[in-house]
């Protein structure tokens, strides 16, 4: 089994993960935006969210996990004893993301007549210890369509934050510190219309998906 130490308040994390035997974890066009919302319902209270991209069979967030006290205050069964804060917060991050990827998966076997687990498990984390990478490391998310031969410009991709950082919509993604970190709109842009060494980013991304 990898080596998962437990997700901490406060961090950035690579968050990403892939179907069972790389099997397919979206079917239909209704499953892409079933997944975020069942996301938005549990990681939202315990993370921020700077970028994703949803892939046929994986999918890559980019987030900050929220401060002990925000965890802290959410409805969980987990108990916390103020000694112990940061392993119960800890614990908090871990169900929050069980209770996601298990709530998908039984809406996804109901739907498609399957039975078993879904993803592989446990759901593979990177601390993003470096500020400096950030920037890079939404390029390299948002580019995966194209690398993967889904698409042959990763800005037309619909399953991915791209787009939400340069719309004046509403978004639950935190898009005013992502643009601040290109050096705003056009800079955002420019960075995405460049062609990015992927190389730059593999410190920070191990396991390929």
């Amino acid at each position: 089994m990898k080596n998962t130490p437990p997700l901490q308040p406060e961090t950035f994390y690579h968050v990403y993960n892939r179907g069972i035997n790389s099997e397919p974890i979206f079917k239909r066009e209704e499953n892409y935006s079933y997944f975020l919302l069942k996301y938005d319902k549990y990681i939202s209270p315990i993370a921020e969210t700077y970028a994703y991209c949803l892939l046929n069979n994986h999918f890559h967030f980019l987030i900050r996990t929220k401060n002990e006290d925000e965890i802290s205050r959410i409805h969980n069964p987990v108990r916390v004893n103020p000694n112990r804060v940061t392993r119960d917060t800890s614990k908090i991050i871990s169900l929050q993301f069980s209770h996601f990827f298990n709530g998908y998966t039984q809406a996804f076997n109901k739907q498609n007549d399957r039975t078993g687990k879904l993803f592989e498990l446990p759901f593979r984390r990177i601390e993003v210890g470096d500020d400096a990478y950030l920037s890079r490391l939404i390029y390299y998310i948002h580019a995966n369509p194209q690398k993967h031969g889904l698409i042959d410009d990763f800005r037309e991709y619909p399953h991915s934050s791209y787009h939400s950082h340069l719309s004046t919509k509403r978004t639950n993604l935190d898009r005013e510190n992502v643009l601040t970190w290109f050096g705003g709109r056009n800079a955002y842009s420019g960075f995405h219309d460049s062609f990015q060494d992927e190389r730059e980013v593999r410190t920070i991304v191990f396991d390929d998906i």
